[in-house]
């Protein structure tokens, strides 16, 4: 049988998140104020539905399983007033039935907006090529945007602009890692990196510059914490690693952000996580549950930032 040639992708200029760098500075500086703007309706419990007429549906596809990213997107999205469907991979099988562009080239005539939470970065950009609608990056193996986008405006709620800040970086060099990069980069400030060997960030990776301006790399991570203005962390073990649970742990032990590398930033320094979090493991309970610990607000305002995106990507810039 012959190889089936797919036409060219017809909306390449459709505006996606993907990865952290498909927005500019300006373009953040709006979505944050936007995100403010959202959450304050929230909290006055007051509606606000710009999704409601005519009526906003999200199409999810998790080949991911998740809590916060199900959650934040499916309640943020109905706070909005639009509608959601939610599907596993054994519902979408997104690639395996059939061409991930031809999946694109259906779903996306059926609903306004897809998030897709996946495995290879690769697959997203396919089926984003081939979209009609806005397509946000739930998570892949390479990135995290709508973690770090939430990340940040929660450090804007608490301390103003990151721009000139310092982040350092404490554990593995995964999808979270190289986001954080690529907002360094963007919103002009520093990330302190310190992983352990063997587990360092992937310089080939589209996007992540490990030898900028915007990057120190340090062996020691409590010499990583020092004067930072946010120390953040994630798992040892992220999924799809489990096989290598015994060897992280052992190569990770001195990587647990604890009292002493907190004390070694900032003494107004935040500290977050993506969750969910191990404590004992790359964080102590005394971090995570401390005063410098603002992960609930983090873990709620994945909702709030995401609400934005989502504003700004369906109806553009309303102020």
């Amino acid at each position: 049988m012959g190889m089936t040639v797919l036409h060219s992708p017809p909306f390449s200029t459709m505006k996606h998140y993907l990865q952290f760098s498909d927005l500019t500075a300006d373009e953040y500086a709006y979505v944050l104020q936007r995100a403010a703007f959202i959450k304050a309706k929230f909290k006055a419990f007051e509606k606000y539905q710009p999704f409601a007429d005519p009526d906003r549906t999200l199409a999810m596809i998790f080949e991911k399983a998740s809590t916060r990213t199900r959650v934040s997107f499916e309640a943020g999205m109905y706070q909005m007033g639009g509608s959601v469907v939610h599907l596993t991979t054994g519902d979408s099988q997104l690639g395996r039935a059939e061409p991930i562009e031809d999946t694109a080239r259906v779903i996306s005539r059926m609903v306004d907006m897809v998030m897709i939470r996946t495995f290879e970065q690769s697959k997203i950009e396919r089926f984003a090529a081939y979209s009609r609608v806005p397509v946000i990056n739930g998570l892949t193996n390479e990135y995290h945007p709508c973690q770090v986008l939430a990340d940040i405006f929660t450090y804007y709620e608490y301390r103003g602009s990151i721009q000139g800040k310092t982040v350092a970086w404490v554990g593995d060099g995964n999808n979270m890692a190289n986001t954080w990069l690529q907002a360094a980069q963007i919103l002009d400030f520093t990330v302190h990196v310190s992983t352990p060997g063997g587990y360092g960030i992937d310089g080939s990776i589209d996007g992540v510059e490990v030898d900028g301006g915007h990057v120190k790399f340090f062996k020691d991570p409590t010499e990583a914490c020092a004067g930072a203005d946010l120390v953040t962390t994630d798992v040892w073990t992220s999924m799809g690693y489990e096989a290598e649970n015994e060897a992280r742990r052992a190569a990770f032990a001195n990587w647990r952000v604890d009292a002493a590398m907190m004390a070694r930033a900032k003494p107004d320094a935040l500290f977050m996580h993506c969750l969910p979090a191990h404590r004992g493991e790359e964080v102590t309970e005394e971090v995570l549950e401390g005063p410098q610990s603002v992960v609930w607000d983090e873990a709620e305002n994945r909702m709030h930032a995401q609400k934005a995106l989502m504003e700004y990507l369906l109806l553009g810039r309303l102020t």
